[in-house]
């Protein structure tokens, strides 16, 4: 960054709460959030939150809160997704709460806690993850007699395997934005890093250039199925069996249930698949933290809700039961509703599989600081790439030009 300002700042002092107690604003949509807030406020007298549910980030909640910050009115609190934590931070929107934060560091997995934390501080707590995982059909499978890869290496030969089988059934689909960028991690090809007071962008790097080699090789083969990723389309070829699998995150599940009822009992998950065999590295998309804004007048008290919001178990059950989050929290991992059998997926227990896959997510990716433009060039690149216009590797270096350029003009030093 240009100057170390844009990756620390000084906090706000704590407000006083006189003879009543501290009332604390926090902002989200999930569902379940409003049935958490008042359960902890039952809970805790001296503490009172009031929340308020605003659009989705990307759909105009963060302008929202950033506005607010601007003008000093902004909520103590607010729901944040990982992938733009950094961009708060980078317009010295967030507040460092370590000094509360720092002893709770091994309640949550190692990948959610640095997803919080940035260059020392920490900035809220972590509430749900979507670790990764291999979602595949198993009449398809069983059809083509072919068995769960656990490389990737495998994962190509079965997509030649599936099409030879069945024509009309592809290995999986097109992955873009935050979905490739998983991808990305999973393979140790990072796109951003901090180096002192500047940035480094890396998106065209040779590891993601291996990355984008390997997926273009399934496009090549035509294994990706011709339908871009949520169009109905694609809803459709999950619920037929026309698309064999997917490399998704937990949250895949409600996906799956929702938007390919016809699916029931036909799906199942395996680890994700390695570059190298015996491997053991996972990957995490989506997930969102409570982040402290930068105008809070009572941390402390804004800490201890984001806390207990994402480590009680009565609150977090009720969150997994109205919005299927997977938690973040270490303990959470046994809830009864992660550790039942599921009927969609004919009885497995998916949550073993998520609970794993969690513990091998690594702790050192870091967003860029303006996402929503780095993905909106990748994506640019990359619907075209996966259906055979241009390729995956000249969308990552479309991306890496223009992410370089847009951090530059945002006054930012990139090396």
């Amino acid at each position: 960054m240009a100057a170390a300002s844009t990756l620390a700042f000084a906090g706000c002092t704590s407000g006083t709460s006189g003879d009543g107690p501290v009332t604390i604003e926090f902002s989200g949509w999930a569902p379940g959030y409003a049935e958490a807030v008042t359960a902890f406020n039952a809970a805790h007298p001296d503490i009172q939150v009031t929340y308020t549910e605003i659009s989705p980030g990307t759909k105009g909640g963060y302008e929202t809160l950033l506005n607010g910050v601007t003008a000093g009115t902004s909520t103590c609190l607010a729901q944040i997704g990982y992938e733009s934590l950094t961009s708060f931070v980078a317009k010295d929107a967030l507040l460092d709460v370590s000094e509360y934060a720092d002893a709770s560091s091994e309640k949550f997995t190692p990948g959610s806690w640095a997803a919080v934390s940035l260059d020392g501080a920490v900035y809220g707590a972590p509430v749900d993850i979507g670790p990764v995982a291999l979602f595949y059909r198993t009449d398809v499978f069983e059809a083509a007699g072919a068995q769960v890869p656990t490389t990737w290496d495998e994962y190509a030969a079965l997509g030649v395997k599936l099409r030879e089988a069945n024509p009309n059934t592809y290995l999986t689909s097109d992955y873009l934005d935050y979905n490739y960028a998983g991808l990305a991690q999973q393979a140790g090809a990072p796109w951003f890093g901090i180096d002192g007071d500047s940035w480094t962008v890396s998106i065209d790097s040779d590891a993601n250039t291996k990355v984008a080699d390997y997926w273009q090789g399934l496009v090549d083969k035509d294994l990706i199925f011709p339908a871009t990723t949520w169009d109905p389309a694609w809803n459709q070829g999950l619920a037929d069996g026309s698309i064999a699998s997917y490399i998704g995150p937990a949250w895949m599940t409600g996906i799956l249930k929702g938007d390919a009822a016809d699916g029931a009992g036909k799906w199942a998950v395996a680890p994700v698949p390695q570059w190298k065999a015996g491997d053991a590295v996972g990957a995490n998309v989506g997930g969102s933290a409570t982040a402290v804004l930068k105008t809070c007048a009572n941390p402390e008290a804004a800490w201890t809700f984001a806390e207990w919001m994402s480590t009680d178990e009565s609150a977090f059950g009720g969150l997994v039961e109205a919005a299927g989050l997977y938690p973040a929290a270490v303990a959470l991992a046994d809830l009864p509703a992660l550790t039942e059998p599921d009927d969609y997926f004919g009885g497995q227990v998916t949550g073993e599989v998520f609970a794993a896959e969690a513990k091998t997510v690594p702790d050192t990716w870091v967003w860029g600081p303006n996402m929503p433009a780095t993905v909106t060039a990748l994506n640019d690149g990359l619907s075209g790439a996966w259906h055979g216009t241009g390729t995956l590797s000249e969308a990552l270096t479309k991306a890496q030009d223009a992410t370089v350029s847009t951090l530059t003009g945002d006054g930012l030093s990139v090396k």
